[in-house]
This record gives structure tokens, sequence and C-alpha cells, in this order.
């Protein structure tokens, strides 16, 4: 019995449409290939207490991470200031606050949790506006599951050297507050001095894409071999240097390793305590009163016609001071400053024992085991404020900083005060500071007028502010575990088109099976 041409038609109609299906089947089946959906984003918060302020900062990484370590950025970066106020900043603004000491009106920083010893409750209460402010940064749904970690440095270790309870107490107190937030609060401790050095050296190495950089497909690599960065890093209380040497380190104690983005890394560090630059002010200053007991202090380091007026008290509170080395003097000294370099070089090599390290050639001072320095070097925080107002962070030479710092502190107070508009309430240390900068590295760590250009003085490093919080931060991803990236099914772009086209070829030939069915008339 022949067909109808009604009956070819529908035929021809559901035969097109069964052939088109089962094309765009095999499309979506066969071609499709598994791709990685973008990754979570997690958070961590880190607070830096040191012992002339306290910083909290809000960092993110990819949820999968990279090698076991997260790839992390800076979300926001915020300085405790005082009566519970804070300032902040975000990556896109770029304020310099943390020069906030150079700069007038710049902020107000609060002091270091340290200082709140009498008041141990103040402590936690300082932080509360910059807490908030992470708060913020961090979307609710994550507050939960984001660490948050209190690391204090100098100023608490020597706090807790003079008055364990009263140290207790304040890490109670903070323990207490940050413990009330939402976050996932791993504790509040002190961070020793070998680890402030080692998380400072991975900071400035990450951010400089030579542990681990993005390439343009956006795959993350690990750059070729090469000499990595060292760190010199300098705080009110301590200063720490840390650099790969050319050979074994023979100190263990020394030495300092970790695994980051799939390698291990072996490092010398050590840290200074009481050789920071406000402990070293302080010490200074104890030593002239000490060697010439009298109401008039005549201070070599400070500028010739510079007059103040110290309390005796308050040079004592610098846990670096010996108050058993001071002998009986009245409440108020009178310090003047004489203006003379030599002999304020004289003095601050005094503060240091050079003679324990005669002959060494794998010794700083104070018989401290030191492998000689290799490679480039960053110096940052007072390293770097104290070089910056001497205009001396632009690569000049050793001779250079030398007869920089060396004039500067013989002009008188009154022309330094005229250049400055006398709005820098640390104007007056400037010479002292850069004299002791001079001494540290040169007599101390070594670097001579061949190594000395190897020294960069930088404050930030590709755009990120440089400090141990990153680097600790980088080394505690590998402690959080990695979540899976999500999967989805895909196609190439040429296929998703075919796909799309069988899909309406599909859907047309039914619609006109249907047609024809309902509107074509039998014969």
């Amino acid at each position: 019995m022949r067909l109808t041409c009604k009956e070819w038609v529908l035929t021809a109609l559901l035969g097109g449409t069964a052939a088109s299906a089962l094309t765009t089947l095999i499309l979506i089946l066969v071609e499709a290939t598994n791709v990685l959906l973008p990754a979570d984003t997690k958070f961590g918060v880190v607070l830096d207490a040191g012992s002339s302020h306290t910083s909290l900062v809000v960092y993110r990484w990819p949820a999968d991470k990279e090698n076991d370590t997260g790839v992390v950025s800076q979300a926001l970066a915020c300085r405790v200031k005082g009566q519970w106020a804070s300032l902040s900043k975000t990556l896109s603004a770029q304020p310099a606050f943390w020069a906030c000491s150079l700069v007038p009106g710049c902020c107000v920083s609060g002091p270091g949790i340290s200082s709140y010893a009498s008041d141990p409750a103040q402590a936690g209460e300082s932080l509360e506006g910059c807490l908030q402010e992470a708060l913020a940064v961090i979307p609710a749904a994550q507050h939960q599951q984001t660490p948050m970690f209190l690391g204090a440095t100098a100023g608490m270790r020597l706090l807790s050297q003079k008055n364990s309870s009263q140290a207790a107490d304040i890490f109670a107190a903070v323990a207490r507050a940050l413990g009330q937030a939402p976050l996932d609060f791993w504790g509040a401790e002190l961070l020793p001095g070998q680890d402030e050095g080692a998380f400072g050296w991975i900071t400035v190495n990450y951010i400089l894409g030579l542990l681990v950089k993005c390439t343009l497909p956006g795959e993350w690599i690990r750059p070729p071999e090469g000499t990595l960065v060292g760190a010199l890093d300098m705080g009110g209380a301590s200063t720490q240097i840390t650099f790969v040497p050319g050979g074994p380190i023979q100190d263990k104690s020394s030495q300092a390793t970790f695994r980051l983005y799939g390698f291990e890394h072996s490092i010398y560090t050590h840290s200074y305590l009481c050789f920071g630059r406000d402990a070293m002010l302080s010490r200074l200053l104890a030593q002239l009163v000490q060697s010439r007991p009298s109401r008039l202090v005549r201070h070599p380091c400070y500028h010739s016609g510079y007059q103040d007026t110290l309390s005796l008290a308050h040079l004592l509170e610098s846990p670096c001071v010996q108050a058993t080395a001071l002998p009986h003097l009245p409440q108020n000294l009178t310090v003047e400053g004489t203006g003379n370099p030599r002999a304020c070089v004289s003095a601050i090599r005094d503060l240091f024992d050079f003679s324990s390290c005669e002959g060494r050639g794998d010794c700083a001072f104070s018989g401290v085991y030191q492998p000689p320095v290799r490679g480039q070097f960053y110096a940052f925080s007072s390293f770097y404020y104290t070089f910056h107002f001497l205009n001396l962070t632009s690569g000049q030479t050793l001779a250079t900083a030398n007869s920089t710092v060396w004039e500067f502190c013989q002009k008188t107070w009154r022309q330094v005060e005229a250049a400055s508009a006398g709005r820098d309430s640390r104007l007056h240390e400037y010479c002292a500071s850069g004299l002791y900068i001079l001494t540290l590295l040169v007599d101390g760590y070594g670097f001579s007028e061949h190594t000395w250009p190897s020294i960069e003085f930088r404050k930030q490093a590709g755009g990120t502010d440089i400090g141990w919080t990153l680097g600790y931060m980088l080394n505690l991803t590998n402690m959080i575990p990695a979540e899976a990236p999500a999967q989805w099914r895909a196609q190439s772009y040429g296929v998703w088109v075919a796909s799309v086209t069988f899909v309406v070829l599909t859907l047309g030939a039914i619609l006109a099976a249907a047609a024809a069915l309902l509107l074509w008339p039998w014969d």
C-alpha cells in the first residue's frame, strides 16, 4: 500500500527529528570535557602586635590553593589607633599609613599592647575598630571559617621577661576580646624572633615573585632557580637579618626550614632583642647618663642647639634599660645636643660587643654566629623610614650614605627645624638612627663598600607592605585543608555552536511534524 503525500512528509519530519536529536545527544555526551569552576575565596586575619603599635591585616586566597600553599593577596590593612578608633586602607588607596610617624597629621596610632600593663582590658578593647573593619570585608557566610591569629613581637617578649604575670594578663584580655568575634580565633601568643625574621623573608620573596608567580595563561609556576633576596627588618625593640647563605648553616639554632609551593627552603635567620630603633635610643641615652651622672646630659647624637627635658622614670620604662645601672638622679633631666657625629658613632659602638667576634668570619656581634652576607637584600620598617627621611633610598654608595648622615648630624637644630618646618616629633632622632643603621649594617652584619649596593631600602615591594604577617599567612595556608574545585561538563565553542544548531533543528522538525499532523487534512 502506497504512502500518501502527508504520510511521506510526516515520516521525513520524524526521521529528521530523530537524527537531529541523536546528533545533539552525541555532541553533548561525547565531546564534553570536565572543567574546573573558579575556586571559592578564603580569608585569614593576622594581627601584628608590635612594640610601638598594632596592625590588623586581612588576606585572601583561592580555596583550592597551589601545591598546598595558598596564593595569598592582601585585602585590608588597618592600623589600631588610640581610643578605639582605627585607620584603614584598601589595595586601591595606598596611603603611607605605615610611616605615620614620618608624615605630620597622617595618623595618631595607638601604642603597642605591651603598654597596657596597668590596664590589660584596654589592650583588647583597642582592637575593636579594626576588627569591625575586617568583619565588613569578609563575607558573613565565611566568618566562622576564617582563621584569626595575633602574634606579639619584641614589645611583649620584653614585658614577658620583665613581668610575666602582666604579660599573661594582657594576652588573656586580648584573647577574650578576639574570641568574641564571629571568626575562628586561633589564639594570641608570642611570636619568636626567629619566626618574625623568617616570615618577613617569605613576604619579601613572595611579593617579588621569587617563590611563585602567575603566567599569562593564568597558571601559577615556580620561577627558575636564582638567588632569593635577604630580609633586613627593624622594629621598635628588635631587629632581624634573614638570608640564604652560600654554604651549609653551621649553627642549627639559627636555621629555619619550611615548605612552600611544593619546595623546601632553608634559611639563616637571627633576631636581636633590644637592638630595635626605640630600644637603641633608650639604651644610648641611659649609657650617656651613666657615663656622666648629672642633671645635664650632653648628647652627641642630637643637633647642636637642641634641648629637652626628660623624665628619668620615662627612660627607665624601657625593659632594655637596667635600672640598677643608673645612679641616683633627679626625676627630670635636661638633654642638650652637641651635634658631634664622631662622638655619636663612638657611643653607639659601645652598645655592641664586637670584641667577641674578632678574628671570626662567621660572627656578627655578641658572639652570634652569622655566615657572610650574600645576594640581594631588602631593608624595611625603620631601616626604610630613617633612610627615606635622609634621602638615601635611591641606591647611593656607602661613602655617600656616610657623608650624608654625618653632614645632617652636623647641622644645627635651628637649620634642621627650618628645613622640615618642625612638624616631625622624631626629628631630633634621625642623626642617631642613621649612624646606628650604618654601624649595624657595616660593623655588625658585615656589609662593605662592595656589598652595600645589594641593599634596597623599601617600604613596599610589588605594591604590598613588607612585614612578617603575609609570610605567616602563606605558611599558615599549608595547614588549612584545600578544597577540591567544583567540576562541570563543558564543550569547546565550535561544538557548543553545533549543539545549539541541532537543538534548534530538532525543535523545528518537531513543530513542523505537529503542524502537519494537526493542520494538514487527511486524504
